[in-house]
């Protein structure tokens, strides 16, 4: 089994991407906005630290908890981006992008789960 498997995988290679993109886009809100930013990155990087810590484990019932703990984080992304465009810290075009993204990773997740659950 290689090392770093996780670093292969196409849906730790989006969640790294997405994360960049909202690390920059994140980094500079106004103080009083600071709070749902961080939490914002903290859930988007909860995903990509759990897919790679649940490739370490020798089952794929172990490594599959860890993929839905990272669907759960996404859900907790995109719940804080709604929330950040409500408070019109965010555009509806910035909103609808990070959606767009954070539905494929979702959908990735999912079909990873499933593979693990059936093999």
């Amino acid at each position: 089994m290689k090392t770093f498997r996780f670093l292969d995988f196409s849906v730790y290679k989006k969640t790294k991407s997405l994360y960049k993109e909202v690390f920059i886009d994140t980094k500079n809100w106004r103080r009083e906005n600071w709070e749902i930013g961080d939490q914002i990155r903290r859930a988007l990087l909860s995903v990509s630290l759990n897919i790679a810590e649940g490739s370490a484990k020798r089952s794929d019932k172990d490594f599959n908890r860890y993929i839905e703990n990272s669907l759960g984080s996404i859900n907790e992304f995109v719940s804080g981006i709604d929330i950040a465009h409500d408070l019109k810290i965010i555009s509806s075009k910035k909103r609808d992008e990070f959606l767009l993204k954070s539905e494929i990773i979702t959908r990735e997740l999912g079909g990873f789960s499933k593979k693990l659950r059936n093999s």
